[in-house]
């Protein structure tokens, strides 16, 4: 017994690690996403004048962007890690369906 328990610990550590990976990669995509979005934004802002505009400026907002997003993804977002995760989940779980079930074969000739 004490051979499946360890078994089963294993087997449960590594879904729960299979799990975290996958939300850290929906976080991920949706933190592109987002930089994408707000990178988007930022370029309609005009920063002529005496104090803005520039490379440095250019520079500097993309890197602003960047971490706007990533923390926006990190704290909720606007839901698509969600879809993401319930998408994969589904997917995951339609596989296991599958190889369980007893395959069926093809219909008699």
């Amino acid at each position: 017994m004490d051979i499946l328990a360890t078994s089963f610990s294993a087997n449960n550590a590594q879904a729960t690690n299979s799990i975290e990976y996958m939300r850290q990669q929906a976080e991920e995509l949706e933190g592109v996403f987002l930089n994408t979005l707000i990178s988007e934004m930022f370029s309609s802002i005009k920063t002529d004048g005496d104090f803005g505009g520039g490379y440095a400026e250019e520079t500097w907002r993309g890197m602003q962007s960047e971490q706007y997003a990533a923390a926006m993804a990190q704290t909720g977002g606007v839901g698509i890690a969600d879809q993401i995760m319930r998408s994969l989940l589904e997917v995951q779980e339609a596989n296991n369906a599958a190889s369980r079930s007893p395959q069926t074969q093809g219909p008699a000739s």
